[in-house]
């Protein structure tokens, strides 16, 4: 053999070795696909008992994977238990709460959100090579300063990607007669504005060069009808449809107002047409629903599909897109290289109705709701994760676990580090989900109404059993009722709040749904666990520092300065998909 083919040979060798090593290192980082629905109570899956919804698709998650049953939201609302799904901190640490009963970010237009300097799981995976992205909602802020600064867009955060909706869905959102009448009168108007406006420029023109012969009366009538015409067409703007119900890809409005019911299936193709492109990965999709939110946009195809009228109309549609990116992940290849986690941001809106009819979730055994942070219907959600030949199909944890452990288990799929230079209150998930430990590293977790606490539990290291303890409760409206609907959400501090003393406490292991407070007459351990719990509240809060709080109503408002805006603002109307592209259906 000559030596220029000895070293052909010895060349092919050092470079198959060298693509073996780069695939076995790969290996060592999986694609992480998180998916997170909106206001989805966990009693409406398959795979935590409901039998009347299907959920197809939702359930071969917990059939291939594991399935948690002890999974804890940070906070009963959307913006602050997605600001601590995202840093692995409690919000009151981020300063993503309020002083008073303003609990969510209350308007695109408002110059609040995630702090810049938090680290997010995105932040981790990208700085490991990642591509990383979101679709669907936001909901942690755009601007600061002006309307198109978008100091608070997720690129900011981590997210190499992003297309979707950068507030939430509101019921001014969704389709209805009212909403399409806003939508074509505010159009008239605007061009009517335009007209007007071009015909008095015209005969003022006119007028000063001696070409036209009208009277001034004439263009100052104009001038006035322009003017009348252009104040109706302002005030049919003050509807938050147009500042708040729009669609973003990247930095650009392609929205503006949204048609939501066509919406879900325009972001899941963009989702899919991700994976398709980092397919060689490695990626980090943060899949965020806008389903199942009021006013609950859904399409033809499942209207009437479900027993649960419109509300489970719209879980099985949620399901079905659930269904198509497993489904490209398998076709693409990616099945067994990729980590998939499905959960929801809080429980169920019990106060969500319209008439008669309930349009929020069903949160099973659970006492409670949305926006009470206490009960455990307010944040005990699902939590399943599927990664075929790493986690155990069909195994089950009854450990109590947050959606704050996401950072942290990111992580440590991606090789990253987690700060160091801050509280990370979530924990690694692997060693539990892979069966190299038994018990939760959580022996506490807080629970927070805002920035005020009003229920901790205790799970003991060496004990099955689970305490949990409140301080504060909220007080049902009308009596007798289990939710606030007089106030539509439960609020956090002044009258329509409990405060307990001696605090109520429950043993969740016995009785999960929160129905019988235990006294010291019915528990011997009572005094020791109010003690060892408020010794933990002591201690925690120790660890809080002072930040300025987001969400304050001095801020948390609509500023003019900072709507956003498609075009030359306030014209603000723009549809750059395309009526006939993003009506058609991608899935046949």
């Amino acid at each position: 053999m000559t030596l220029r083919r000895r070293w052909a040979s010895l060349s092919w060798m050092w470079l198959l070795l060298t693509v073996g090593q780069s695939q076995r290192a790969d290996d060592d980082k999986p694609n992480i696909v998180l998916i997170m629905v909106d206001d989805l109570g966990i009693g409406d899956l398959g795979c935590y008992g409901n039998d009347t919804i299907r959920t197809p698709n939702i359930d071969s998650l917990a059939r291939d994977g594991v399935q948690m049953t002890q999974h804890i939201a940070a906070d009963s609302m959307c913006t602050p238990s997605r600001s601590a799904f995202l840093t692995g901190r409690y919000p009151i640490r981020t300063g993503m709460v309020s002083n008073g009963n303003y609990r969510v970010l209350m308007t695109l237009a408002a110059p609040v959100g995630l702090p810049r300097n938090e680290t997010t799981f995105a932040h981790l995976a990208k700085e490991q090579g990642y591509s990383t992205a979101i679709f669907g909602k936001w909901h942690q802020g755009l601007n600061c300063n002006y309307r198109n600064d978008h100091c608070h867009h997720p690129s900011h955060y981590g997210f190499d990607d992003f297309y979707g909706m950068p507030y939430t869905l509101f019921d001014t959102c969704g389709p209805n007669l009212s909403r399409d009448a806003e939508i074509a009168i505010s159009g008239r108007l605007w061009i009517s504005v335009q007209l007007v406006a071009l015909a008095a420029l015209t005969l003022a023109l006119g007028k000063l060069s001696g070409t036209l012969c009208v009277p001034w009366a004439l263009v100052l009538f104009l001038v006035l009808l322009m003017l009348l015409l252009g104040h109706f067409w302002l005030n049919s703007h003050q509807s938050s449809l147009y500042w708040d119900c729009l669609l973003m890809r990247g930095h650009e409005i392609t929205e503006q107002p949204m048609k939501a019911e066509r919406a879900g299936s325009i972001l899941v193709k963009e989702a899919i047409s991700f994976l398709e492109r980092h397919r060689e990965g490695p990626f980090l999709l943060f899949y965020s629903f806008l389903h199942v939110h009021t006013p609950l946009p859904t399409t033809e195809d499942f209207i009437g599909t479900s027993r649960h009228g419109l509300y489970g109309d719209n879980v099985e549609e949620m399901d079905f897109y659930v269904g198509k990116l497993l489904a490209a992940i398998d076709d693409l290849g990616l099945r067994n290289h990729t980590l998939v986690y499905f959960t929801s941001d809080h429980g169920g809106h019990l106060e969500a109705r319209l008439g008669h009819a309930q349009h929020g979730g069903y949160n099973g055994i659970f006492k409670g709701g949305k926006g009470m942070s206490g009960w455990e219907g307010g944040i005990h959600v699902p939590g399943l994760f599927r990664w075929p030949g790493k986690l155990p199909a069909g195994n089950v944890i009854d450990e109590p676990t947050s959606l704050m452990d996401i950072l942290p288990t990111v992580a440590a799929l991606t090789g990253g580090i987690v700060p160091q230079d801050r509280v990370i209150d979530g924990r690694n998930l692997l060693p539990l989900l892979q069966g190299e430990t038994q018990h939760s590293e959580h022996e506490f977790l807080f629970h927070y109404c805002s920035s005020f606490l009003h229920a901790a539990r205790w799970h003991p290291k060496d004990s099955n059993a689970t305490w949990k303890v409140h301080y504060v409760t909220p007080v049902f409206q009308p009596p007798g009722a289990q939710a606030c609907y007089e106030t539509h959400y439960c609020q956090c501090i002044g009258d329509n709040v409990t405060y307990h003393d001696p605090p109520l406490l429950f043993d969740l292991s016995q009785d999960p749904s929160e129905s019988t407070p235990l006294t010291k007459d019915t528990e011997p351990l009572y005094d020791l666990v109010i003690q060892t719990v408020a010794d933990a509240v002591k201690e925690h809060r120790k660890t809080v520092a002072p930040v300025q709080p987001q969400l304050v109503p001095e801020r948390n408002r609509q500023f003019v300065s900072l709507m956003s805006c498609c075009g030359v603002f306030p014209f603000c109307f723009c549809d750059k998909e395309g009526e006939e592209a993003a009506s058609k259906q991608p899935f046949d």
